[in-house]
């Protein structure tokens, strides 16, 4: 097999596509789409975002210290592309795209409702990488959609619909294909 030396770039994929709301006091609540976000730790649990400087959300997230990653399926992935197109300075981003708001447990700024999986944060430290700076937050908080809980209280994520986002390109997750450690089950 063959391969094309390309100078360098970001070609890790594929990457989840969240939707990140934020909100100042007193003002409306704000989505970004982010498909640089990631988990960092798990004990303290905390996540990143990568978001560029000049965008709406970049001020609200740096000023008020908190913001809320919301889980992107099928339903809400127009929705998701939409509000990473748009800009919160010149639309409302939950009223355009009829998304409803969840209050928030731990922090000041809502989740979305339609959203499986809302995960409460608060920004531990920024850090600026050149196009994008990097907030690295703790997890204060998780919602979850109960209608996606089974009768022995297990949360059955995977069958939310989940996206990815790969090289411009939105996916649905597809079949599973094994699970943490069957490599090497005994047989």
């Amino acid at each position: 097999m063959s391969k094309q030396t390309w100078k360098p770039g970001n070609m890790l994929y594929p990457v989840p596509a969240v939707m990140v709301s934020c909100q100042r006091p007193g003002e409306k609540a704000n989505i970004i789409t982010i498909a640089w976000a990631g988990t960092i730790c798990s004990d303290p649990a905390m996540v990143s975002i990568s978001v560029r400087p000049e965008r709406y959300s970049y001020d609200i997230i740096k000023e008020t210290g908190e913001f809320t990653v919301n889980l992107v399926t099928e339903k809400i992935a127009f929705a998701t592309d939409y509000c990473g197109v748009k800009s919160g300075r010149d639309v409302d981003k939950f009223a355009e795209m009829g998304l409803h708001t969840c209050d928030g447990v731990n922090v000041a700024c809502p989740g979305i409702k339609e959203s499986p999986v809302n995960i409460e944060c608060k920004v531990q430290q920024v850090l600026k990488l050149g196009s994008h700076d990097m907030f690295i937050a703790r997890v204060v908080g998780v919602q979850i959609s109960e209608e996606y809980m089974d009768k022995t209280g297990k949360f059955n994520l995977n069958s939310t619909g989940l996206v990815a986002y790969s090289h411009g390109e939105y996916f649905a997750l597809g079949d599973k294909i094994g699970k943490f450690g069957y490599s090497v089950k005994k047989k």
